[in-house]
């Protein structure tokens, strides 16, 4: 048995380097590499915040309003601005209740990670999972849809961009990634202006607006999009209305942003998350609100050539003047923005998931500027795709959007009851420490447990609503989407457990066997200096040297079976007739039969002599032969290949 115990000391030295890295295009474009020793620094406070996490939230009132009109316009112009107010009011109340989960879930988890990790030590894996799963294909949504919104305003005021509304929209994408991979709190200062410009221009528009309305002086739309309409509908059924109202549900996306963002902010963490929650949620819910009344007296048209945010901004300030462009420009920089919420929450949360083994590895690891780089390159990639597949249009991508979302709702607040359950059941002053949190009896667990219990079935009704009416529009899609990542999540985690299994050290009970013995192949396509420095090397491994040499040219093959009568040091070579002048192919074939003989203990080493020129233009005119070897040997059991580098210096060249 080899126990630590059994283990002569160790002497472990630590030291630390000094290099740092050089000047190069990436540093001139995402800005200096900072060191893991400023990373306390690069956390951002409630101002910044409300710009990084709030952006994609407070983007929805540009067109969540606009979204009930679509629908209830099936029922006659008149009905669509008579209800559109009425269900505002229902879609604020139910984002009241979602605001006040995830201020709890703030303070219950100060870590982060929101329904992912409150689902996980709550409900169990495969819920956590499925909650995982819904808020990275929503985040993915989120930069398709506000990205696609935002240029929407723009060809608003602009129509002859219409035709470039795609590219536009990708452009866009890439330079959001580009801005968010110089780091959080560059990104949060970078975007906290025009934030703060979207919100003056929205209390110019609904405060004047309101003041117009209500002394009698607005009046209506001028020249509304034209709309073709079908035969109106006899009478409003209540399929309709919750239609339209799981449409302006889209107005709650981006709530869950904060509490998955948390680690984001300076200390104390829950209490600056908790209240730019509560601003937020003040803010967005007076947005709509106001919209939404504004929108039904004025008679806006749902329309994407003209949206309801640029015929509510031409009516208020009667015209397209400067008010005007002010206003389109701010919704459109603040929907462009969203994707900013998306690619602050979708690396963190993706290095959640793979810190636990359900996401490649490679998403934990930060960035030269502290932040995870991978995962935004690869969001921005994904939702380009994306906005390409659907032409940038919102109306088609707004049906794929918030089943996720309130999947992840109704999880959040069904594990946060859950919670406040258990820590009911403890005895006061003891305590029990969860993955995520510190779980203890609290006072009045049974009125927070029956809010979010409330909230989780508020949500879950209307993702089976969104669920059933926007089904035929593609929703279908999602509902296809989520168990299909869940089953990848989980056989990525089946492979990293085991994987772990068989390199554990845990119970390691026998030494492993002492290789016996290498056996070396090395293949030449020719004699000179670099294949006997390839030699040396092969001879000091073992005494069983092989060289290989394919023959493609037979006047070749002589020349290098002459040369090796004389250099090859008395070591065998094989000449392996191509008649078909394969290189990689017979080779193959001749490693396998050798394979096949191989003995127990034994090693087949592959030496390969390497060109290494200081030279990069000229090193694309080497066959790079270890890495053809290693592309189709490395799967293979008991063989090692190696590669041994002769360096031709500039001055050998020019002689």
């Amino acid at each position: 048995m080899i126990t630590p115990e059994s283990h002569t000391p160790t002497s472990i030295i630590e030291r630390t380097t000094d290099y740092e890295p050089p000047q190069t295009l990436s540093s001139w474009l995402i800005g200096r590499p900072l060191s893991t020793a400023d990373a306390p620094h690069q956390t951002i406070g409630k101002f910044i915040g409300l710009a990084v996490f709030a952006s994609d939230a407070l983007s929805s009132t540009a067109y969540a309003s606009q979204e009930i009109l679509a629908i209830l316009i099936a029922a006659g112009a008149s009905v669509a601005l008579q209800n559109v107010f009425p269900i505002s009011i229902a879609i604020v109340f139910l984002l009241a209740i979602v605001a006040i989960s995830y201020e709890q879930t703030i303070h219950a988890y100060p870590g982060g990670g929101g329904a992912y990790i409150v689902a996980r030590d709550n409900l169990g894996e495969l819920p956590a999972q499925t909650a995982g799963a819904a808020l990275l294909t929503d985040y993915i949504l989120t930069v398709a849809v506000s990205v696609s919104s935002g240029v929407a305003q723009m060809v608003s005021a602009y129509p002859s961009l219409f035709p470039y509304r795609v590219w536009i929209s990708v452009i866009a994408v890439l330079f959001i990634m580009l801005i968010n991979l110089r780091g959080v709190k560059e990104s949060g200062t970078a975007f906290a202006i025009p934030t703060y410009f979207f919100v003056l221009m929205m209390l110019l528009v609904v405060g004047i607006g309101l003041v117009r309305q209500l002394s009698g002086g607005l009046g209506v739309v001028v020249n509304p999009p034209h709309i073709e309409l079908a035969e109106p509908l006899a009478i409003v059924t209540p399929f309709l209305l919750l239609h339209a109202f799981s449409s302006g549900t889209a107005a709650l996306t981006g709530i869950e942003a904060i509490s998955n963002g948390i680690t984001a902010f300076k200390e104390p963490r829950s209490r600056n998350a908790g209240i730019t929650l509560i601003w937020m949620a003040v803010i967005l819910s007076s947005f709509f609100l106001g919209i939404s009344y504004l929108a039904g007296h004025i008679g806006a048209i749902p329309s994407e050539e003209e949206t309801v945010i640029s015929q509510l901004a031409r009516t208020v300030f009667e015209g397209r003047g400067v008010l005007y462009l002010m206003v389109i420009g701010a919704t459109t920089v603040i929907l462009i923005m969203a994707a900013n919420t998306a690619f602050a929450d979708f690396p963190r949360l993706g290095a959640l998931h793979a810190g636990d083994g359900f996401l490649p590895r490679q998403l934990t690891y930060r960035g030269s500027r502290l932040v995870y780089s991978r995962g935004i390159v690869a969001l921005a990639v994904i939702s380009s795709l994306l906005i390409v597949l659907f032409q940038a249009s919102v109306t088609r991508l707004i049906p794929l959007y918030a089943i996720g979302v309130f999947l992840s709702f109704t999880l959040s607040q069904a594990g946060m009851a859950r919670r406040w359950w258990k820590g009911g059941h403890l005895k006061p002053g003891e305590k029990v420490i969860e993955a995520g949190s510190t779980l203890q009896h609290e006072e009045g667990w049974q009125f927070k447990m029956i809010v979010n219990g409330f909230g989780a079935t508020c949500t879950a009704i209307v993702m089976v609503v969104f669920a059933i009416t926007k089904f035929r529009d593609g929703a279908w899609v999602i509902l296809i989407l989520i168990p299909i990542l869940v089953a990848i999540f989980f056989a990525i985690h089946r492979h990293y457990k085991t994987l772990a299994k068989k390199l554990s050290l845990d119970n390691f009970g026998t030494v492993p066997p002492h290789t016996l013995r290498h056996r070396v192949i090395m293949p030449i396509s020719g004699v000179h200096q670099g294949t006997l420095a390839a030699l040396r090397y092969a001879r000091e491994l073992s005494n069983d040297v092989t060289a290989v040499h394919i023959v493609i040219e037979p006047a070749e093959a002589e020349k290098v079976r002459q040369k090796w009568m004389s250099w090859g040091e008395g070591v065998r070579m094989v000449m392996l007739n191509s008649p078909y002048r394969l290189f990689l192919e017979p080779l193959l074939e001749y490693i396998a039969e050798i394979m096949q003989q191989r003995q127990p203990g034994e090693i087949i080493t592959i030496v390969v002599p390497e060109f290494v020129s200081n030279n990069r233009l000229t090193d694309a005119l080497h066959t790079n032969t270890a890495e053809l070897l290693h592309s189709q040997l490395k799967r293979q059991e008991g063989i090692v290949i190696i590669n041994v580098p002769y360096h031709v210096h500039r001055e050998k060249e020019e002689h």
